[in-house]
């Protein structure tokens, strides 16, 4: 069986990259979504409908689990999948805001993420309970677009006409979006040497757990299966760039 796990792009790529590093003889098929990216534009209806036929069409393929990479994603549809597959274990990503309360909570923050996950009400009642009123949130409208289309002159531009006034002002960074890390570099070389949380790690141990406790942990091959909703050769290659398994 394997391990399904979907964004609206390549973004999600950075979430497979630490559940591999745990669970690395596990078989997983990775969808990516170019068709309808990105999914931060559209409204809840049509990302419930395209989330249901995303999961719908995962387990056809056999997937013993669903990991929704995409934190607009989860944010809109987790409450909805997890209600009508009630017997597949839904593992959603989202923002490591609890991370910031957890180990730096006296640090000035910034959190970076999509308009529709700062947006949304699962998003703003985490950000409420753990608030260190020390933190600014900032909707990247766009960034994510760039990053999937490697626009590296034009991610260059953006970060610093959105960052640079934090310069100096914040030492924590939130990574609100999948996508994000994969320009790690060019952010620290905007905001200085910042400390970045990312929910990445957390839900790969998270991951881990739920398939020990439901005895769906397996010995495979680690075989790497990627889908592109646009049949994307050039998604395909740079996906297992990022994973570093050309």
């Amino acid at each position: 069986m394997n391990i399904g796990i979907f964004d609206s792009g390549i973004g999600g790529s950075t979430v497979l990259k630490e559940i591999v590093k745990i669970l690395p003889n596990e078989d997983y098929i990775y969808y990516s979504d170019s068709k309808n990216n990105p999914y931060g534009d559209k409204n809840d209806t049509e990302i419930i409908e395209i989330c249901d036929n995303i999961v719908s069409m995962l387990i056809d393929r056999n997937c013993k689990v669903i990991v929704i990479a995409c934190n607009t994603a989860s944010a809109k549809a987790v409450d909805f999948l997890r209600k009508k597959y009630s017997n597949l274990p839904i593992i959603a990503i989202e923002p490591a805001y609890k991370m910031v309360h957890d180990y730096a909570n006296d640090k000035e923050t910034l959190v970076m993420a999509t308009r529709g996950t700062i947006e949304s009400e699962k998003f703003q009642i985490l950000f409420h309970k753990y608030d260190n009123e020390k933190t600014v949130l900032l909707p990247c409208i766009g960034l994510a677009n760039l990053i999937e289309k490697d626009e590296k002159e034009q991610i260059k531009k953006y970060l610093k006409e959105n960052l640079l006034q934090y310069k100096n002002r914040v030492e924590n960074v939130v990574l609100g979006c999948t996508h994000y890390p994969l320009v790690k570099n060019e952010i620290k070389e905007i905001l200085g040497n910042v400390t970045f949380f990312d929910g990445a790690p957390k839900l790969a141990q998270h991951l881990k757990y739920v398939l020990e406790e439901n005895g769906l942990l397996e010995n495979n091959n680690g075989k790497i299966e990627f889908i592109d909703s646009q049949n994307s050769k050039e998604k395909k290659e740079r996906f297992f760039e990022i994973l570093e398994q050309r």
